[in-house]
């Protein structure tokens, strides 16, 4: 048989065509028997699905998209590893899709909630700046974790589960003004992100506020632009131009920790002791953190607890026992090798304060 359909899978095994369906998505509503049975007469015959048409006729579809923007990020890896180990306890098929940089995430999921019939999405990364009519085009429940939305989005439109990004980044910067220092210089996103860039850098800004402390522009190092956001190149590129004009600083917070591992690099290519001559900090928690030398003081998000609650908060709506809902983490404080007080000749070395300016974002 050269070309074998699904019907004739179901004609070979004595059963119908949904029945067969079912087997092939884990559906659990099928005899484990049938099943394999189903199975195996699938692998002897190479049967290959149509998965455009089988999209078009099931109604009974149990997929869960989760579009992550930023694969290539370590931060999210432990999160992929545990919703999909709980999208299996439920018998839904889980579909990692990824999202490119500057790639429209809600109309790569408007598409696929219509190619592939889906149930559910899980949003992870990326820079939500659509407006409410917009997001109100997905007829599926969805979940935006690890990035908060801006406060003029009515919060009955869509679900999340974060930190908060601003006060977590206000308690790092005031970490680093507790220890002395007054150059602080940021690595932070595009100006043009007004989600977890803007929340970050305006965590920065308050906290060099409460210190009584200008932000000074000179120290506010965006990301490039043809550089992947987020990644150690960024961070080595954007600190290596900045010590070749010159610039000095006590202490670098890099609002990610892969950005903060390419910037610890150019620092050390350049002579400089972390955290001797320049305190280092980072946002996130990955576990190369730790083990990094010198190991990395950065701001631990709970990944896994977030990634658990997303994904149970999702299957509460999809079984309309839940409505919309917004959840906070608290991140922790990481104390470790990259930082520490900075010295009196550092402080006699600082510029004196400019008047006090604003970035927006």
């Amino acid at each position: 048989m050269e070309t074998i359909t699904i019907k004739d899978i179901a004609r070979i095994c004595k059963v119908g065509v949904t029945t067969v369906s079912r087997a092939m998505n884990n559906h659990p509503d099928i005899n484990e028997e049938t099943k394999q049975m189903i199975m195996k007469v699938i692998e002897e015959y190479h049967y290959v699905p149509n998965n455009s048409a089988r999209n078009l006729k099931r109604s009974d579809s149990r997929t869960i998209a989760v579009l992550i923007k930023g694969i290539d990020n370590p931060f999210f890896s432990s999160m992929i590893g545990v919703l999909e180990q709980e999208c299996q306890e439920e018998h839904y098929t889980f579909l990692l899709h990824r999202v490119e940089e500057r790639e429209d995430e809600l109309y790569v999921a408007l598409e696929l909630e219509k190619e592939k019939k889906l149930r559910g999405i899980i949003f992870l990364g990326g820079c939500f700046t659509h407006s409410e009519e917009e997001l109100r085009q997905l007829k599926v429940p969805f979940v935006i974790c690890t990035v908060q939305m801006p406060e003029e989005i009515s919060k009955d439109v869509y679900s999340s589960v974060s930190v908060d990004d601003r006060l977590e980044s206000f308690r790092m910067v005031d970490y680093l003004c507790g220890l002395g220092h007054k150059r602080i210089a940021i690595i932070t996103a595009w100006e043009d992100d007004e989600s977890i860039g803007r929340q970050r850098y305006e965590g920065y800004e308050s906290a060099l506020e409460k210190h009584g402390l200008s932000v000074e522009p000179d120290l506010v190092l965006p990301m490039k632009e043809g550089i992947k956001t987020y990644s150690m190149e960024s961070g080595y590129v954007v600190v290596r131009e900045a010590l070749e004009r010159g610039l000095s600083f006590t202490a670098l917070y890099a609002v990610s920790d892969t950005v903060a591992f390419g910037a610890c690099r150019a620092l050390l290519e350049a002579g400089k002791r972390i955290p001797e001559d320049v305190s280092v900090c980072g946002f996130d928690g990955i576990e190369m953190s730790e083990y990094y030398h010198p190991s990395l003081t950065t701001m631990c998000q709970p990944k896994e607890e977030m990634a658990r609650e997303a994904i149970g908060l999702l299957f509460g709506m999809i079984k309309k026992k839940r409505g919309n809902e917004h959840m906070l983490f608290s991140a922790r404080l990481m104390e470790r090798e990259s930082t520490c007080q900075v010295k009196e000749k550092d402080l006699l070395v600082a510029r004196k304060k400019p008047e006090k300016t604003t970035r927006n974002l």
